[in-house]
């Protein structure tokens, strides 16, 4: 039986069609990190205990950001944190909050796009704020 975690890095292979787990693995982490800096008070926790609880120390344990980020800049900010390219890092982002806007009910998903910048629901899979 696979665990929470595994189940997740397989769900972002899938969908962001990386070939090792380690790949997802490395997508989750640079992510939700760079989410986690972004979002503050219970959205963060609320959000961290609907995921693998491996997670919740990349949403919670990190600094809070010091400005907030344009949807480019989140995409750039998770490629600078990997040393990787804009579409490589676009594609992780999309994978990876693809599955949080699934987990997340409505209600939350709404609490955390009100706290990023206008434009980021797309980065989420939405077209427009739940």
């Amino acid at each position: 039986m696979k665990s929470r975690l595994e189940a997740l890095l397989d769900q972002v292979r899938e969908r962001g069609r990386y070939v090792r787990r380690q790949e997802a693995a490395r997508a989750v982490e640079s992510v939700l990190d760079v989410l986690g800096a972004h979002l503050v008070g219970d959205d963060r926790s609320d959000l961290a205990r609907l995921l693998p609880h491996q997670c919740g120390p990349l949403l919670t344990g990190g600094p809070p950001a010091s400005e907030p980020l344009t949807p480019r800049g989140f995409v750039e900010a998770v490629a600078a944190r990997d040393h990787g390219d804009f579409g490589e890092a676009r594609r992780a982002v999309t994978a990876v909050l693809g599955i949080v806007a699934e987990v997340a009910d409505d209600a939350l998903l709404r609490r955390i796009l009100t706290q990023l910048p206008p434009g980021h629901a797309g980065l989420f899979g939405r077209t427009e704020p739940v």
